[in-house]
């Protein structure tokens, strides 16, 4: 049966407006659910709530979980069969800081005057979780950091005669926070993560999921030549404003000794810059401390815990005190003789 002309224009009109009627619930659909995220919040079971009555934020951005995800851990130290054990010995060195790698070529060519077995501290990952090299693990890289170069210094560290050291914000990393919401550290009046004053979430020790990543982390950067890695902000934010299910100083003993444990060989060390209260794990490993005076440090020593002052304790200082000479001890590169 053939369908009059008339009857068929005005189904194309029918058509045509129902069409429309159906974009605009659309666009009117997408714009509430833009709206709707601000009072979207998860809990630290990974369940989703709205609340409506949400304290004001600090610049930032509401974390949004994806589907839950395992990183499998790899091991292999079959290298570490080669050339045997070799014991830590007293650090004198340098550290390379983050505005030092705005120049790389200026920081390689200060790194190739040094004696032959000098310590060399580099940076290789910023808060915000930022790669400054090419890193398999993440995928944020460094907008300011040449991620070439500093790839060409690396490989110059590894092939060179320097103890080549590693330093990286352990739980500090808003990329990985933003990503991985139940591995972070909530905020206390809600289910939200905490941001710092930097905008910054932290993440949390005693979640699998961080240790995992970690892990990953340092057994990428060991394949890449570094002798050892340092872990900054390896503590809780310094606030009341977190929820934490248990002993701070519990938590982070428990998490030094599992990366230690899963890291650390008779030839690569794992190391922390310790700033918050919790037992530094046995094994090859050093405490690195920062802002003190040689007083101070001197005071600091005997009480610190470590195996061997002189070899396990490490102070990253601008001074030129020679009674740190004592102790291990990481200048400036910038300021090297």
């Amino acid at each position: 049966m053939t369908i009059p002309y008339r009857t068929q224009r005005v189904l194309k009109r029918i058509l045509l407006t129902l069409l429309v009627i159906a974009a605009v619930l659309a666009i009117a659909y997408a714009c509430w659910f833009v709206w709707i995220q601000r009072y979207i919040v998860y809990t630290a079971e990974g369940k989703i709530k709205l609340d409506f009555d949400l304290p004001p934020m600090q610049a930032g951005q509401l974390a949004v979980p994806p589907e839950k995800e395992d990183i499998p851990i790899k091991f292999d130290q079959n290298d570490e069969m080669i050339g045997g054990k070799t014991e830590l010995t007293q650090l004198d060195g340098y550290y390379v800081e983050l505005s030092d790698l705005q120049d790389i070529a200026a920081v390689k060519s200060q790194i190739q005057a040094l004696p032959a077995g000098t310590a060399v501290m580099v940076d290789v990952k910023g808060i915000k979780g930022d790669f400054f090299y090419s890193s398999a693990v993440g995928s944020k890289r460094s907008s300011s950091i040449d991620t070439a170069q500093m790839d060409e210094l690396i490989d110059y560290l590894n092939r060179s005669s320097m103890y080549a050291i590693a330093k990286l914000p352990a739980l500090r990393d808003w990329d990985y926070g933003l990503n991985h919401v139940p591995d972070g550290v909530h905020h206390s009046s809600g289910g939200y993560l905490y941001m710092d004053d930097d905008g910054c979430y932290w993440l949390h020790p005693g979640s699998q999921g961080t240790l995992s990543y970690l892990t990953q982390i340092i057994m990428e950067l060991k394949g890449l030549g570094f002798d050892e890695v340092v872990l900054e902000d390896f503590c809780f934010p310094e606030t009341t404003s977190i929820l934490v299910n248990g002993d701070k100083a519990e938590l982070l003993s428990r998490a030094a000794s599992v990366l230690l444990s899963a890291c650390a060989t008779d030839r690569f060390a794992v190391s922390f810059v310790k700033t918050a209260d919790f037992t530094m794990p046995s094994g090859r490993t050093r405490m690195y401390v920062k802002g003190m005076d040689a007083l101070q440090a001197a005071d600091f020593a005997p009480n610190s815990g470590v195996a061997d002052t002189a070899v396990n304790l490490v102070f990253l200082t601008e001074l030129h005190d020679t009674r740190f000479d004592v102790f291990g001890a990481m200048r400036p590169l910038s300021g090297a003789h």
